[in-house]
């Protein structure tokens, strides 16, 4: 009996602390629900015919694309196991997934098993995020003694942003800008400062006008 009403007792007071105040235990204005990023790895194996990559492999690309509904934010590479690659398959390759809008990365994650030979491995790798454990109303009904933060502070702005965002990886580093030309930076100022403005011959331009209505 003493054993069974230890464990009562127990299991009252943690149910009690969940109720007093436990919900509140972020003093801070950081949300404790931040966005997760989760990737998955997809891969499909294409033969190659003495470099090539055959139209009826094309056709079998093509229809994985298009099943898996590749979009932005997608990262795709290619991994070839030859000796000497496969140069004019992968150019092939690549022409399907520009036409999409799309670029081949030059990483190409861990896959499962070994890409047979005389094969060429397309690895589509998909980012998603999304917030854990929200909505959390738990503090509606506790008693907030600690003056801190809703148990559900952050989670409409975080969940949005998670939804919203184009490629989830930009959530864990943000997008890499390598394109730094002073040239195009600057270039609206430059289009600014050089062109002639209107009027500058000391002229007003204006044009003529008439009256279509028919009256006096």
């Amino acid at each position: 009996m003493k054993k069974v009403a230890t464990w009562t007792v127990l299991a009252l007071a943690t149910s009690l602390a969940g109720c007093t105040g436990a919900a509140y235990t972020n003093r801070s204005l950081d949300s404790v629900h931040q966005p997760v990023v989760r990737n998955t790895i997809y891969q499909f194996d294409v033969a190659a015919s003495n470099g090539e990559l055959p139209p009826g492999e094309q056709g079998r690309l093509q229809g994985w694309l298009d099943a898996l509904g590749v979009r932005y934010g997608d990262r795709i590479g290619i991994e070839d196991p030859s000796v000497y690659g496969s140069t004019a398959a992968q150019a092939t390759i690549r022409s399907v997934i520009e036409r999409r809008g799309l670029l081949v990365s030059n990483d190409v994650p861990v896959t499962t098993g070994v890409v047979p030979q005389g094969h060429l491995r397309v690895v589509v790798t998909r980012a998603s995020a999304f917030v854990p454990g929200c909505p959390n109303w738990d503090s509606k009904s506790a008693i907030n003694t600690a003056n801190a933060t809703s148990s559900n502070y952050g989670c409409a702005t975080n969940s949005n942003l998670a939804a919203m965002v184009a490629d989830p990886n930009d959530l864990i580093k943000g997008a890499r800008n390598d394109r730094h030309d002073p040239a195009a930076a600057t270039r609206a100022i430059k289009t600014y400062r050089e062109r002639p403005q209107s009027g500058a011959g000391g002229e007003l331009r204006g044009e003529a006008t008439s009256n279509s209505g028919g009256g006096q």
